[in-house]
């Protein structure tokens, strides 16, 4: 009765906390309503604690997780993504894309992560691209075929690294209740719960990461975080001597492939006229772009047969 009783609690606890904001705070909850269950003898006096704790991590979601938190957090969201898409099994397109991607994230205002960038190519014809907390990008072959130069696949990948450089998926999490609530139940769940309710709180664990995954591949960023990220890629291939305006001719032909009701960037960004104009003004602020060598464009030939 009392495991089943401190589980239901904690689901309640993790609605508690969605409420928090709008009525009081998730600990002060908690503390009230631990004191009755104790009185009661619904809980231990352990228990009671340990729902504190919990609650107190819950009202602390906005502030700041730690680098390497942030970093298994993507990669439990990465995880996720892999289950559903099957990654492209073509060492050299992959070799390229890395090569890329790593060169970019150098010239970004976070050229480090805890865990470093990584990026992989899905092997789907859908045209998307996006970004896990902590450096995990993903972009797949129907993105890739959309390329026609170097400049414009940058584009794409300055675009997601300038989300990986704000945090906006990190700050989608937060949203999402998260933070350090993760290694607060991993401590006193193991301390408290027996393993049948240890693995019904490690369930519920990855129920948030998959509606992470679904927040990010299915609905996307809000629209004020693609435009920010949009002006971070142009600072990125500008300092990485990319022809910035290749953003402005990748977003002119997403709209041209644009297809109501598909799952891909049509449903997770914002209309791409729109975009284009707000990097065009970005862009008339700043020095013309001396063009590459012709090395960068017989690179891109690595894409042929995507």
């Amino acid at each position: 009765m009392r495991n089943r009783t401190y589980g239901s609690c904690l689901r309640t606890l993790a609605l508690a906390a969605a409420a928090s904001t709008a009525l009081a705070s998730c600990a002060s909850i908690v503390e009230k309503t631990s004191g009755f269950a104790v009185a009661s003898g619904l809980m231990t006096q352990d228990q009671a604690a340990s729902s504190a704790k919990l609650a107190q991590a819950v009202d602390k979601t906005f502030e700041d997780i730690t680098p390497e938190q942030e970093y298994y957090i993507g990669r439990s969201v990465g995880a996720q993504v892999l289950s559903t898409s099957r990654p492209y099994s073509n060492a050299a397109v992959s070799r390229y894309v890395n090569l890329l991607g790593q060169s970019l994230a150098l010239f970004s205002t976070r050229p480090e992560t805890f865990g470093g960038y990584h990026f992989q190519v899905l092997d789907s014809d859908s045209i998307n691209a996006f970004a896990a907390p902590g450096g995990h990008i993903f972009v797949t072959r129907g993105m890739l075929r959309l390329c026609s130069t170097e400049h414009e696949l940058a584009a794409v990948l300055a675009h997601e690294i300038a989300h990986v450089q704000f945090q906006h998926g990190l700050k989608a999490i937060k949203a999402s209740r998260l933070s350090s609530v993760f290694t607060i139940i991993g401590t006193e769940a193991a301390k408290n719960l027996s393993p049948g309710k240890l693995q019904e709180v490690t369930a519920q664990f990855a129920d948030s990461i998959t509606d992470i995954t679904s927040s990010l591949i299915n609905s996307g960023y809000s629209q004020a975080t693609e435009f920010e990220a949009d002006k971070g890629a142009v600072a990125i291939l500008q300092n990485a001597g990319y022809n910035p305006a290749a953003l402005v001719s990748m977003l002119a032909a997403m709209k041209t492939r644009l297809k109501p009701g598909a799952p891909d960037f049509a449903k997770t960004h914002p209309d791409p006229e729109t975009r284009i104009d707000r990097v065009r003004r970005q862009l008339g602020t700043l020095a013309p772009v001396v063009e590459s060598p012709q090395s960068r464009e017989r690179r891109t030939r690595a894409l042929a047969g995507v």
